[in-house]
């Protein structure tokens, strides 16, 4: 049916894969570690990395990068755990950095 218009997507910006949908943003007032960032509820297409603790801006939490399947950027990273109370919204949660994704299907 022509004129029907499909989810917001973002994509890897190296290689075009799906990798998160704009429903599924939850914060776009978020830092990255080369660039702002979205904070994402849900991901697709992705690997994510072994666990490590970082001090971030936040605080410590525990975290693991987040890889494109198809091109092995790196993207962003995966909330594992928050060690802070007012933190713990972000466990389960996804980083992706706008430098790292572009708009797809808008």
């Amino acid at each position: 049916m022509a004129g029907l218009i499909g989810p917001r997507v973002y994509s890897c910006c190296n290689c075009r894969n799906d990798v998160a949908l704009h429903d599924d943003i939850v914060s776009k007032a978020f830092q990255g570690r080369n660039s702002r960032a979205f904070l994402f509820s849900h991901a697709m297409n992705i690997d994510v990395g072994p666990k490590e603790d970082r001090h971030l801006m936040t605080g410590l939490h525990t975290v693991a990068d987040v890889y494109c399947t198809d091109c092995r950027e790196v993207l962003g990273w995966k909330y594992e755990r928050a060690y802070e109370e007012s933190q713990k919204y972000k466990e389960g949660k996804y980083i992706l950095e706008k430098s790292k994704i572009v708009k797809d299907n808008w």
